[in-house]
């Protein structure tokens, strides 16, 4: 798990964007998986001013909020499909969300899953690191072979959700890809910033690997990238 540390979330999300539009435009490079949330958004908006040829990549929504209309402006689909899909240029015919309706939640993540599976698999995956160490919607307890599912959310993940949507919702299900498909990623970038952030980025790169962080299962990936402030590594013992 390789560690790009900076002074700010400016000069951070800088580095991240250089690193995964060079990742981006690898003639290998065709299938990848986006995360939503207020962290990686800047990260998207400089990797769109870059103006690379973008249009070729299938982009799959790494979870969404279950219990919010199909749409809300700010579901993971919707905000993914400005911020992504269109300002990337992505085709709209490759661009792959999961439904925030509980009656079609699940099989619409195994369809997900199983698209990802027969296109390939996944090359890059982009991931923001929840403050009880979730990845998506992977809340503590899942195992690293958990495949695509709803998911209740613990309390944390309520209120922040309450946060995001300034309190006109507080959704307490998930549907999430399992933590098995983006560990099968074959990079993966991880951004974390903020004080808030501090215990659950230890967690991640020096605790003990196990369920009771998810993101610690990715000390076992071969190509992890992670971009942090220097708040959030401030835990950090090397």
């Amino acid at each position: 798990m390789k560690r790009s540390i900076h002074s700010t979330p400016a000069i951070a999300n800088v580095a991240a964007a250089d690193c995964l539009t060079n990742w981006l435009t690898l003639p290998a490079t065709r299938n990848v998986m986006v995360a939503a949330g207020n962290t990686p958004l800047e990260l998207y908006r400089l990797t769109a001013e870059k103006r690379s040829s973008l249009a070729h990549l299938r982009v799959f929504v790494l979870d969404e909020y279950v219990g919010v209309p199909l749409d809300e402006p700010r579901s993971c689909a919707n905000l993914l499909r400005r911020c992504v899909a269109e300002a990337w240029r992505i085709p709209p015919g490759l661009f792959h969300t999961v439904s925030s309706l509980e009656r079609n939640a699940v099989a619409s993540v195994e369809a997900h899953e199983r698209l990802i599976t027969e296109v390939g698999g996944l090359d890059v995956v982009i991931l923001g690191l929840g403050q009880n160490g979730h990845l998506g919607f992977n809340e503590p307890g899942g195992s690293q072979d958990s495949m695509g599912r709803l998911v209740n959310l613990e309390t944390i993940s309520v209120e922040a959700n309450r946060k995001w949507f300034e309190g006109d919702f507080a959704p307490a299900k998930g549907v999430t890809v399992g933590i098995k498909t983006i560990l099968s990623a074959r990079r993966v970038l991880v951004l974390a910033y903020g004080a808030h952030k501090t215990a659950a980025v230890k967690a991640m790169v020096e605790g003990p690997r196990g369920p009771h962080c998810p993101a610690s299962f990715l000390q076992g990936h071969p190509n992890v990238e992670v971009f942090l402030d220097a708040l959030a590594a401030a835990w950090l013992s090397k």
